[in-house]
């Protein structure tokens, strides 16, 4: 039962008031059919609206089966639209971009009826009304009769307990409105239908009821319903009707049917927001294309050099600053006004001053267990090389050459005695030395020490390993370097030789190996050593020559040999020894030849032999159980090599060890330290007697600087002599130091005698702990991984307690430019500000779009509000709309970039001169793009689909 209870309604027009209804009140049972005739302006439509909830009422009240609206919401007058009204009007209201299945469901879709069951029930409703065969048509294929039974299938598809007609044959011909008025009669039957019309006649032969409305008053009810006593003191109760909500689903497919009617204007729109999008693509395209040709600059600048740490180092960045310094001091200088005399220029020994200062020995062994911490942050930037470990591994190695002749790898022969400075620039000049050899050779310089003893061989370097598994090699060694006969080493005897880019190996290298002839090696030193020009010819070496080359690997531990006195004797220099120590050594095969490939980055190997990391530890592993090492360990307070004391006590003790040392001499030694002697004697004499008189030049094999004359045995002329044989002078030698004083025998031993160090020993013996490594190198991918590795070892630096254990390490690329990435995004970035530009137009440009699709839609607003949809439904369906234009905009725009890239790129190539940079747009790009796109219209759109939720529905249905 529905009653209107005084209702009032009126219309303002600036001060103008047009009164609609005036107290309105009418009682309408639950199965009837009213007819509510009138003449124009009489409120009839206006009455209508506000019973089916279009169209609020100033005053009174509407009860619908006891419940008020007075309290109504606007979500309770959607509910009560969807669930309790139909409505069928005069121009049918269909959408036009809908079929006529679609335009029955939407109602159901509001109601949250699911898929299945709305079509079940739209196909029903269409049938019903005799339309079950056009079903898949669109509104503006059918006729008027039938566009109206449409209207009358979707009034009546929820089942409503009301159906208003607003003049449904108003528009059609006698026929067809015949046909009308009799399906709304057979609808009455069974629920109130309301009619609104202008002709008597129909309202007479169909209607129930007729209620005559003029001036906004009932003037006449043809069969008035009066309430009982009971009914009409009821009290009237709040409720709302159930839930009505449109989907996101049916939002865009209203949204995509209606832009399918406009294709033309969609493109256009798509496109013109898709010109910034393919702005922003293309700057991105370029941008990722040379960030990703950097980033592997990088990588391969990277490994070529590595964060590197030596356990003896100093930094090459000082080393430059140094130098700078003293170019600017030098430069700075003021002509100096002390003309009265010579002065000194100290500029060189301040310099070298600071570079020794600078020197430092790394504690490798307490930094390596910061690095092997696998929660340590520095490992979020190592790079996929890994960290790499160096071992200063010591051995020789030895073959024979063609003529059968014994020859060392180092490139000298055994026992014999070339000229050092012309073997020096034949090996130094032909072999190439890594940064980590040119700094080592660069601190022997300046400290005027070995770096090392009974180091490898030049020409034998590691095979770089797997960061994962140290017992395979490095994928970066397999990137830049080609096998060209046999394969890479699989076990520690297997070797590889490697040839530069022109399948070249250094001459020294190929003598050192025994591949040629030692003759020719002695040839060559003479004629080096008398300033001819060395011409060389050398011919072609198979590959199957060298493979079938034998070489013998002799540690540096086994060098060292116990002799009868129980110390151990240095056997490197005695060519029948090394020649009994090389048969019964392991034999290294070459099993491999390769070079870089032609696109190398970079060159891990230099040209020589490489050899793989198992090898290494075996020889970690062998030197720590060889008699001499275990000789050494088991009493470190004394030299295997020589019997003596490393840290004599005292005098008496030193003078004891010189008598010992004198004992264990040959005779030439014996003789060497005599005439060492008789000079320091002389050259004491002289310096006393007439300062400033060259001294006698001194004896051979002498070397070192004289602490002072031994009083005793210098004052005999006879030894310096020639009248006296060898023999005798060792006699008169081994006579004067049975009866030496203490201090004289402390001179001896200060001059000729170096008992050296415990660790010194150990080392020269090949001993190497995996926890002491002598280099550490960290391979990055970036130079940004690099700064936060850097920072790593800083916090570490600034983390130990000893200022000793400070890591000294030296970054080469840091001495580079590393700010070319952040340059090129810098400019990325503000190529893409302004390109965004574009974007905020063609935002501002699909807002205004989206306001003439509103005005366009203003009608369809109307008719989803009529079935209940609320203003959240419309807006969201409005913004469906711009959400797809944004769609197709990212979508469009992408596509016209990636065809736009295939000439670009060529065009790229032919300008930048290398195929190494192509501009790619990253997938993760693109769909921020797109998503960019849509946001950017959506936002556009907001203003618009906003004003489209305001709009009133009975005005929204009554816009043309």
């Amino acid at each position: 039962m529905l009653r209107v209870e005084n209702i009032s309604k009126q219309y303002k027009t600036g001060d103008f008031v047009q009164k609609a209804l005036d107290s309105v009140s009418l009682n309408l049972r639950d199965s009837e059919f009213v007819a509510i005739l009138g003449p124009s302006g009489s409120g009839k439509t206006t009455l209508l609206n506000i019973i089916g909830g279009l169209d609020r009422y100033d005053g009174g009240d509407l009860v619908i089966n006891g419940t008020s609206t007075r309290r109504y919401t606007d979500r309770d007058w959607d509910s009560y639209r969807n669930h309790t009204v139909g409505f069928v009007f005069q121009s049918y209201n269909l959408i036009g971009h809908q079929t006529i299945l679609s335009n029955v469901e939407l109602a159901l879709t509001i109601s949250g009826v699911g898929r299945k069951e709305r079509r079940e029930r739209a196909r029903r409703a269409l049938q019903e009304v005799g339309l079950g065969e056009h079903v898949d048509k669109l509104p503006n294929q059918l006729s008027g009769g039938q566009m109206q039974r449409v209207a009358i299938a979707r009034a009546l598809v929820n089942n409503p307990d009301i159906v208003l007609a607003d003049e449904p044959t108003g528009a059609l011909d006698s026929e067809t409105s015949v046909q009308i008025m009799e399906l709304l009669k057979n609808v009455a039957k069974d629920r109130l239908v309301v009619m609104v019309t202008h002709n008597p006649e129909l309202a007479q032969e169909y209607a129930t009821r007729i209620v005559r409305l003029q001036d906004g008053v009932i003037r006449g009810d043809s069969d008035p319903f009066e309430l009982d006593e009971a009914q009409a003191q009821a009290p009237v109760r709040h409720r709302n009707l159930g839930r009505a909500s449109m989907s996101l689903a049916t939002s865009i497919a209203l949204s995509f049917n209606n832009l399918k009617t406009k294709k033309g204007r969609t493109f256009l729109t798509s496109f013109a927001g898709s010109i910034g999008i393919i702005g922003i693509a293309l700057i991105l395209s370029v941008s990722t294309g040379v960030n990703r040709y950097i980033e592997n600059i990088q990588r391969d600048t990277m490994t070529s050099y590595p964060l590197s740490i030596q356990a003896k180092s100093f930094d090459v960045g000082d080393l430059m600053a140094t130098n700078a310094d003293a170019a600017d001091e030098s430069t700075s200088k003021e002509p100096s006004k002390h003309n009265d005399g010579v002065y000194a220029d100290d500029s060189a020994i301040k310099k070298t001053s600071n570079l020794t200062s600078s020197i430092t020995e790394n504690n490798l062994s307490a930094f390596k267990k910061y690095l092997d911490d696998p929660k340590n942050d520095i490992h979020r930037y190592v790079g996929s090389n890994g960290i790499q470990y160096s071992y200063d591994a010591k051995f020789s190695v030895y073959s024979k050459d063609p003529k059968g002749v014994l020859v060392s790898a180092d490139g000298v022969d055994i026992g014999a005695d070339h000229d050092q400075a012309a073997t020096s620039k034949l090996t130094n000049l032909s072999t190439g030395q890594s940064l980590e050899s040119l700094q080592s050779t660069q601190m022997s310089m300046l400290t005027g020490k070995s770096s090392n003893q009974n180091e490898k061989p030049n020409s034998f370097n590691e095979i770089m390993p797997s960061a994962k598994d140290e017992t395979r090699i490095s994928s970066v060694v397999h990137d830049n370097y080609k096998v060209l006969s046999g394969s890479w080493p699989k076990s520690k005897d297997q070797v590889v030789l490697v040839l530069d880019h022109n399948n070249q190996v250094p001459i020294a290298t190929l003598y050192g190996l025994g591949l040629l002839p030692e003759s020719d090696y002695n040839s060559m030193m003479g004629e080096l050593n008398s300033g001819r020009k060395v011409d060389p010819k050398i011919g072609k070496i198979d590959f199957k020559t060298v493979m079938d080359h034998e070489l013998s690997l002799v540690p540096a531990y086994d060098l060292y040999q116990k002799g009868a006195d129980g110390n151990y004797d240095f056997v490197g220099d005695d060519g029948s020894q090394v020649s009994h120590l090389a048969d019964a050594a392991m034999k290294l095969k070459v099993v491999g030849i390769v070079k870089p490939v032609d696109s190398a980055k970079t060159l891990p190997l230099p040209a020589g032999v490489g050899y793989t990391r198992m090898l290494t530890d075996s020889l970690i592993e062998g030197a720590s159980k060889s008699p001499v090492v275990t000789g050494q360990e088991a009493d470190p307070s004394h030299n295997v090599l020589n019997g003596l004391s490393f840290k004599p006590a005292d005098a008496a003790a030193k003078a004891e060890d010189a008598r010992k040392f004198v004992a264990g001499q040959d005779v030439s030694g014996k003789v060497k330290m005599a005439r060492s002697l008789v000079l320091s004697k002389a050259q004491s004499d002289q310096g006393q007697g007439a300062q400033g008189q060259p001294a006698p030049e001194a004896g051979a094999g002498v070397q070192g600087t004289t602490p002072g004359a031994v009083s005793g045995f210098g004052a005999s002329p006879a030894v310096g002599a020639g009248g006296m044989t060898e023999q005798q002078i060792s006699d008169q030698f081994d006579a004067y130091i049975a009866h030496a004083s203490q201090d004289d025998l402390v001179t001896i031993y200060d001059k000729f005698i170096s008992a050296g160090t415990y660790k010194d020993n150990l080392s020269a013996f090949g001993v190497v702990g995996h926890d002491a490594p002598s280099g550490i190198k960290i391979y990055v991918d970036s130079f940004e991984a690099k700064n936060s590795v850097v920072s790593s070892i800083d916090h570490y630096n600034k983390t130990v307690k000893h200022k000793a254990d400070k890591i000294v390490y030296t970054d080469y690329v840091g001495l580079m430019m590393n700010s070319v990435t952040t340059i090129i995004n810098v400019i990325t970035y503000v190529l893409i500000a302004f390109v965004g530009i574009s974007l905020v137009v063609s935002s501002i440009m699909i807002g205004i779009i989206t306001y003439i699709s509103v005005l366009e839609r203003t009608k369809e607003i109307g008719i989803l509000r009529a079935m209940g949809a609320s203003k959240h439904n419309v807006s969201q369906v409005f913004d469906a709309e711009t959400g797809i234009i944004g769609l197709c905009s990212g979508l469009l725009g992408i596509l016209v970039t990636l065809l736009l890239l295939v000439p670009g790129n060529s065009i790229l190539h032919h300008f930048m001169g290398t195929t190494q940079v192509s501009a790619s747009l990253p997938v993760g790009g693109a769909v921020a793009l797109i998503l960019l796109s849509m946001v950017l219209t959506l936002i556009g759109g907001i203003i618009p689909s906003h004003k489209a939720a305001k709009q009133d529905p009975a005005t929204a249905l009554r816009t043309e």
